[in-house]
């Protein structure tokens, strides 16, 4: 057991007997009262987020966490496989813990998963990452007085927003966070 004061961005904690990332943290103190921890935690098994306060007299479980780097394979209704290119064994994620990031995810690419007790919880995204474009209309010849920007759809099915010059077949940088277009790679 450990004090709140040791809770940071980014750790596992046991809470409700459950695990929770720790997505936000922010140390408080009123007057003369005492300090308190403010924290936005989301539960790695339903994946929704809530906010809790720790006081400082409280005790927290930290949960044992490793990172596993796999390549992403294929996504049936049992969920979402990767595998582990050295041993070739085979890791599947529940769809729904992946919902988000499912956008950004790349047959053949190396991705980070958050593991919690040997269980993987999370898929962790790199800040941008190289996609192919399968889908793009043509631009129009004379469209460019300003930046002007088309639709283009990649191999995960995101539209981004590319310039006229990108075609099918190219291969581009996203970020991973905001989804839109970074350059080409």
């Amino acid at each position: 057991m450990a004090s709140p004061t040791d809770i940071r961005k980014g750790r596992v904690i046991m809470y409700q007997g459950v695990p929770h990332l720790v997505m936000e943290m922010l140390h408080r103190t009123q007057g003369r009262q005492a300090g308190f921890i403010q924290t936005t935690l989301r539960n790695l098994q339903t994946g929704t987020s809530t906010a809790v306060k720790f006081r400082s007299t409280e005790s927290v479980e930290f949960c044992h966490v490793s990172t596993q780097a796999l390549e992403f394979s294929f996504t049936d209704e049992q969920g979402v496989h990767f595998m582990n290119p050295e041993t070739f064994e085979d890791t599947v994620i529940p769809a729904e813990l992946v919902a988000e990031q499912r956008q950004y995810l790349v047959p053949n690419y190396a991705y980070d998963l958050l593991f919690v007790d040997d269980r993987p919880v999370e898929v962790r995204l790199p800040a941008s990452i190289e996609m192919k474009i399968t889908e793009s209309p043509e631009g129009i010849r004379g469209d460019s007085a300003s930046n002007v920007q088309k639709p283009a759809k990649t191999e995960s099915g995101l539209t981004v927003q590319v310039p006229l010059f990108i075609k099918e077949g190219d291969v581009i940088r996203v970020s991973t966070e905001t989804g839109k277009y970074l350059g080409r790679a």
